[in-house]
């Protein structure tokens, strides 16, 4: 089964080339970013106050715009009732901070649901591994930072980075592993217990790259 890209409201500037395989959804505003972009959508849903109309579509999901769930949230439950255990949210970083810290949230919830998920957008990528770890390829570059998801973590290891870290532990009243940096060597996040988010994004100029690259990013 191939990936769940999941677009926001917000917009975003990487280029995404999803195959037959995907699923596409629009999250509200995020219809009018993929159509503008010429991107096929499979799915639209939300409660369109956002976007500012209800558009018409084959796959139409509407929600009230007073519920519990954001539209990104309800998105991926969409996509993971569908099958997709691999989900690309972009869209869904910038604008409104406790958006994005919400979208922030539904990582943690799908990595508990046994599932990969990457928020992408404004040259950045945050992901979330709990118990566990997670493999750069060596071709990024830029900078890394880790900070704790639920609580205090344990077992931290950081190697392939320009500051490394050997059974750290770290907490969430203090920022103790901010701006490392890629040196172009494979690195390793790994975590024994607990969960972090891990954040990495590069120094660039206007449309000299971005995190997210089709031909170089990891995920």
């Amino acid at each position: 089964m191939g990936n769940c890209y999941i677009i926001g409201a917000f917009g975003f500037n990487e280029e995404i080339y999803p195959k037959a395989e995907d699923f596409v959804i629009a999250a509200d505003g995020g219809y009018e970013a993929l159509t503008k972009k010429g991107i096929r959508v499979d799915c639209v849903m939300g409660d369109f106050d956002s976007l500012g109309y209800t558009p018409e579509h084959k796959n139409l999901v509407i929600h009230p715009a007073e519920k519990d769930d954001t539209d990104t949230r309800l998105a991926v439950e969409y996509g993971y009732s569908l099958g997709y255990r691999k989900f690309l949210i972009f869209g869904g970083i910038g604008g409104r901070l406790d958006h994005t810290l919400a979208n922030m949230q539904t990582l943690l919830g799908l990595c508990r649901m046994g599932a990969q998920a990457y928020l992408i957008g404004e040259g950045k990528i945050i992901t979330v591994v709990e118990n566990g770890s997670f493999e750069f390829s060596g071709s990024e570059r830029g900078y890394l930072s880790l900070f704790p998801a639920d609580g205090a973590v344990s077992g931290v290891y950081l190697k392939g980075l320009k500051y490394t870290l050997d059974n750290a532990g770290l907490v969430s009243d203090r920022a103790l592993a901010v701006s490392n940096e890629f040196i172009n060597e494979k690195a390793l996040v790994r975590v024994d217990k607990g969960a972090l988010y891990i954040m990495w994004y590069e120094d660039y100029k206007e449309g000299e790259g971005r995190a997210y690259d089709n031909n170089r990013c990891n995920i």
